[in-house]
This record gives structure tokens, sequence and C-alpha cells, in this order.
């Protein structure tokens, strides 16, 4: 059995959430290299998209989805890295990073080694990516 305590995703149910329904929330990482930077992160403690019905799986794609489009329309970031890892932290959760041909690592992962010192930018306020998050949600899942 797993130790929910364990987990820092299910112990912290509230920190920098900027958007959140009933199935996941999404929050923006505070990395002072990486502005935008969100997680899309499912409430109930699954380690794998598999471990989710079909119709839970298209919805947390549907919100990484719709966080990779407000986080274009925001910052115009010249790629977007989508992740999902969980090998130290087997709660399933997305990483949404936009990527810029100047920041510390591009074209490498942002894990590795720094390439340079890196352009810093800032993040998009959390009230408009959290409405932006919202429009491309609808866009998505209006049709």
């Amino acid at each position: 059995m797993t130790d929910l305590s364990a987990c820092p995703l299910c112990a912290k149910l509230d920190d920098d959430v900027i958007w959140r329904d009933e199935l996941c929330r999404v929050i923006v990482v505070d990395d002072p290299y990486y502005a935008g930077y969100c997680r899309v992160i499912w409430h109930e403690h699954v380690a794998e998209m598999t471990d989710l019905t079909v119709a839970a799986q298209r919805h947390v794609m549907n919100v990484v989805l719709a966080t990779e489009t407000a986080l274009r329309r925001l910052m115009g970031p010249d790629k977007i890295n989508l992740a999902s890892f969980g090998n130290f932290v087997p709660h399933l959760h997305w990483h949404v990073i936009p990527r810029f041909a100047d920041d510390r690592h591009f074209p490498e992962a942002i894990w590795g080694t720094p390439r340079r010192d890196g352009a810093r930018r800032e993040a998009p306020p959390a009230a408009g990516l959290a409405q932006a998050i919202d429009t491309a949600l609808a866009e998505l899942t209006s049709g």
C-alpha cells in the first residue's frame, strides 16, 4: 500500500494553484529561469496514465493541451516541452515548460547542465493564465 503522506503532490493540494477542477489542478513552478513553467497534477494518487479511465485520460490531456495553448498565446515561446516522468514522485503529473532559444538549457532539457546564463522573463499573471487556460479548454472541448 502506498504511503500517501510521503507523496509531495498529495500533501500540497493548494500550493501555487492557478487553475483547478474536480479532477486536476495546474500550478506554476517557482523557477526564476523558466517563467510560465506549469505542472498539471491529477488530484487522485495514481502513477500512470493507464491507471485512468479513457475519459479521464482525455480530460487530463485536454488540460495539458489547454495549458500549452495558454502559454503559447501569452508568452510566444520558441517551443513548449511536455513531460510526464514520475520517477521520483509516482503521482501522475505533466510538466508544461515554455522554452526560448536563449534560455539556460536550450535546446537541451532543463534538468541538465546549463549551457549559458540565459535570459530571464516575466511569468504571465496568474489570473490571466487561468483565464487563458479556461478559454483554451473551452475551445478544445466545444467540438
